[in-house]
């Protein structure tokens, strides 16, 4: 499995590289000995992006970069917020993909802010861009504000979210295996029966 990660921060350190790390580490650890993890650091690209912008043709670090986003099996992206959006680096580096490079590619989308009142840039701007780019979205994507680390909620959504993106990179056997346990039977004699086992029941 070949994973690469794109931060799109840009001060060191930064919190958008540290999200992206911990996100790649879960999924480390989910998929085994057998991924190959590479970082693509927008910030060391940025004059690349800009001269492609503008020539058409990428430097040298560029098209090693949008080689390895192409080739990789699946992708954790996260960039920080900048007025309500992604950054216009971020944004950039994927105006200069090849337009069908991402076509079914499993992505993970991240971001990281100040205020948790930006979160909502997952939804309103990246999904909808990686859904142009015709990617396969994970269903959880992972916001951290300033007050989220250290505080309860973001190790769990790091780790669902780093399961959905090695399920999907793995194939659809790998989403059954992040199907919540069928509950037992509680205590007091009650016995909590499956909705579709209720279904079948009513049909028959």
């Amino acid at each position: 499995m070949k994973l690469v990660v794109v931060s799109a921060g840009l001060s060191v350190p930064s919190s958008t590289r540290l999200l992206a790390d911990r996100l790649a580490a879960a999924v480390d650890r989910k998929a085994g000995p057998a991924v190959d993890i590479q970082v693509v650091e927008l910030r060391e690209l940025a004059v690349d992006i800009a001269h492609n912008l503008t020539n058409g043709f990428p430097g040298r670090k560029l098209a090693d970069a949008l080689d390895a986003v192409t080739r990789a099996d699946g992708l954790i992206v996260v960039t920080p917020v900048f007025s309500a959006s992604y950054s216009g680096l971020f944004k950039s580096f994927f105006d200069v993909l090849e337009k069908d490079a991402l076509a079914g590619k499993p992505v993970l989308v991240a971001a990281t802010g100040g205020s948790a009142r930006h979160s909502l840039v997952l939804e309103h701007a990246m999904r909808p861009l990686f859904a142009y780019l015709r990617a396969v979205v994970v269903p959880t994507a992972v916001y951290a504000a300033s007050e989220d680390w250290g505080a309860e909620g973001l190790a769990e959504r790091i780790e669902r979210a780093a399961g959905e993106l090695t399920a999907l990179v793995s194939g659809l056997s790998g989403l059954s295996a992040q199907r919540p346990p069928v509950p037992k039977p509680l205590a007091g004699g009650f016995e909590v029966v499956p909705f579709e086992q209720q279904l079948n029941a009513l049909r028959s």
